[in-house]
């Protein structure tokens, strides 16, 4: 069973990689903006940043999520904060992060020319405020918001061990 996370901030790619590799790994993908509560989705097409207590719902929900499926999973989210990966954790021990790193102009440049983006540039100006990055812990790989997507997919691979021929085959 994979159960794995790709966070980063608004801008770096992590919903379209996720998509991606979940079609890879033959599983569901599940987008972590999905699981908030009505008055963080307002909050944040406001570009108001979420509080601790605004998160609190939405990690449970998540974390309920991940140890209800016995398959592999894809979630991408904005997990950035050591203590939102830590209740993560709690919920699926066996979690693994991929964590797409971007500068704070290509990130914001990215959000502001997509029209059907959700949230505002603003909202990218307040998770590099709020990024705790990953280094040193464990079961997180960093790949660069830059590369294309293939390359992101195969140093993914290459970590989870997968090959293209198990990649292939449906989870069970």
């Amino acid at each position: 069973m994979t159960h794995l996370v790709v966070m980063g901030v608004a801008g770096c790619g992590k919903s379209s990689l996720a998509r991606h590799l979940a079609e890879r790994l033959g599983c569901e993908m599940l987008e972590g903006d999905d699981y908030h509560p009505a008055a963080n989705q307002e909050k944040m097409r406001s570009g108001i940043p979420l509080e601790d207590a605004d998160r609190d719902p939405w990690l449970r929900a998540l974390g309920e999520q991940l140890a209800l499926r016995q398959s592999r999973v894809v979630l991408a989210c904005s997990s950035l904060k050591r203590k939102y990966r830590s209740l993560l954790r709690a919920a699926d021990p066996a979690l693994r992060f991929v964590y797409i790193e971007i500068d704070i102009q290509t990130a914001a440049q990215r959000v502001g020319s997509r029209s059907e983006h959700l949230f505002p540039t603003t909202l990218v100006n307040s998770q590099f405020a709020a990024l705790e990055s990953p280094v040193g812990e464990a079961d997180v790989l960093r790949v660069s918001g830059l590369q294309s997507t293939q390359e992101q997919l195969d140093a993914i691979a290459a970590w989870l061990g997968i090959t293209r021929h198990m990649a292939a085959q449906p989870a069970p």
